[in-house]
């Protein structure tokens, strides 16, 4: 392939997610600097492969499988190591949710987020195991296909399906005050997959 239809195919499929990967990175590892550099290595990865891409499929969702894979890379990488922070990462240890995403480049995505979840939302989604969070994000805020987020993590269609119905019932549970509160009658609901 010509180097100059190469890089204009990247840029007009790839790179017009850099927000959306990036917000994506940092519910992955609640760290600004750290998506960062998920979301670079993500395309300097997805370059060095665009080769193996198909045009015409879905790019975002082959950038979110890189990315993360990155990032289970890294975070096993960072369970063998021992367990020093540097001073400055103590300081910091207790960064609340919405510093975060203030952190984040702003987007449409990252505005909404921060717009419509509050903190005890936020809460409530980190609370939910890696597996049924990341699918959350993936079909619920992303809105991406189920056949896709499978895609991405590798599994079938049914276990997509089933982590996403066992993440919503749980966050229906964790969510349960926080609607009282709001004067939201729960009674006669039940949540919906």
């Amino acid at each position: 392939m010509h180097p100059e239809k190469r890089y204009r195919d990247f840029e007009r499929e790839a790179l017009s997610h850099r927000r959306e990967l990036y917000s994506f990175a940092v519910y992955l590892c609640h760290d600004p600097e750290l998506a960062r550099d998920l979301v670079q290595e993500t395309y300097l990865r997805a370059w060095q492969h665009w080769d193996e891409f198909q045009l015409g499929t879905n790019c975002k969702a082959w950038l979110f499988t890189i990315l993360r894979n990155l990032y289970i890379n890294y975070y096993r990488a960072q369970q063998r190591m021992p367990d020093i922070a540097p001073y400055h990462e103590q300081e910091e240890e207790d960064t609340p949710t919405a510093t975060l995403l203030e952190a984040a480049t702003p987007s449409v995505e990252v505005d909404f987020y921060r717009n419509i979840l509050d903190d005890d939302i936020m809460q409530a989604l980190h609370a939910l195991p890696e597996s049924f969070r990341t699918i959350v994000i993936l079909c619920d805020l992303e809105e991406f296909a189920y056949e896709d987020v499978a895609r991405m993590l590798g599994i079938p269609v049914g276990t997509v399906r089933s982590r996403l119905h066992r993440a919503r019932m749980r966050l229906a549970q964790l969510l349960r005050d926080y609607a009282r509160q709001r004067g939201w009658d729960i009674s006669n609901e039940s949540p919906q997959p």
